[in-house]
């Protein structure tokens, strides 16, 4: 008989492994089916979660390449019923957390109440919302506790003042933009990135992560020594751009060895 898989929740994750390995894909791209058979792979990759970007037409935080993976699988046909359905389906064959990187335009047209009820069906684990602003999320963040989904939030070396307040509401992880700009930005210096987490260590207790900018091994070995975890996403994507299932998980481990 076949033993079905628990899906870990993130904040174990961080728990049980001192460096955390995050990625992201741009769901249905290439394919619904390659983004399948990736999902069903995961755990032979270096990845402890993975972020899964639902295809949006105007993504504002993601740089060019993402942003084309992102336009190429709307025109194929992919929407958040796509996703989710997707998920559904092979939600028992995934043990590690799996996070939505989602713009709140498309929850909202969904339904706020929907799109947490298809998320807590599709065994997610986690929301991060770009576009949503401390001032609005309150509803947001009390309905996902309630479901006990994680509202990861985004904080940059430009947040200042408001790192305390845009905190304050998360759970999960801190995600720690450490670029000034879109998805493969270039970093700031590493002096300014160091006082830039120290500031977020004094205000929370919730793992950081360091995410935007971070391309290759030797990036991804550097911000280890500051962050509890490290987000790669614009090079993943541009290594699913081969089609090739295989070939990815190769390209992943390579960067995260």
């Amino acid at each position: 008989m076949e033993v079905l898989k628990m899906s870990k929740k993130i904040i174990d994750v961080f728990k049980e492994k001192e460096k955390v390995n995050i990625g992201y894909i741009v769901a249905g791209f290439p394919s619904v089916d390659f983004t399948k058979q990736f999902l069903q792979n995961l755990d032979n990759t270096a990845l402890d979660m993975l972020e899964v970007g639902i295809p949006y037409s105007d993504p504002l935080a993601d740089g060019k390449l993402i942003s084309h993976a992102s336009f190429l699988a709307s025109e194929a046909g992919v929407t958040t019923d796509t996703v989710f359905d997707l998920l559904t389906e092979i939600k028992d064959d995934i043990s590690k957390p799996l996070i939505f990187l989602i713009y709140y335009n498309l929850i909202f047209a969904y339904g706020i109440d929907e799109f947490i009820k298809k998320c807590k069906k599709a065994n997610i684990k986690g929301l991060i919302i770009p576009d949503l602003p401390y001032e609005e999320a309150f509803e947001m963040s009390e309905k996902l506790r309630e479901n006990e989904i994680a509202l990861i939030p985004l904080v940059s070396v430009t947040s200042g003042n408001r790192i305390k307040k845009i905190v304050s509401q998360g759970d999960g992880f801190i995600y720690a933009i450490g670029s000034l700009g879109v998805t493969g930005s270039k970093q700031v210096d590493l002096p300014r990135l160091e006082s830039f987490i120290k500031e977020i260590r004094k205000v929370s207790d919730l793992p950081v992560s360091l995410g935007f900018g971070i391309k290759n091994n030797d990036n991804v070995n550097t911000m280890r020594k500051y962050a509890d975890g490290v987000i790669v996403g614009t090079s993943i994507v541009d290594f699913t751009f081969k089609n090739d299932v295989d070939y990815t998980i190769q390209k992943i481990n390579e960067l995260f060895k």
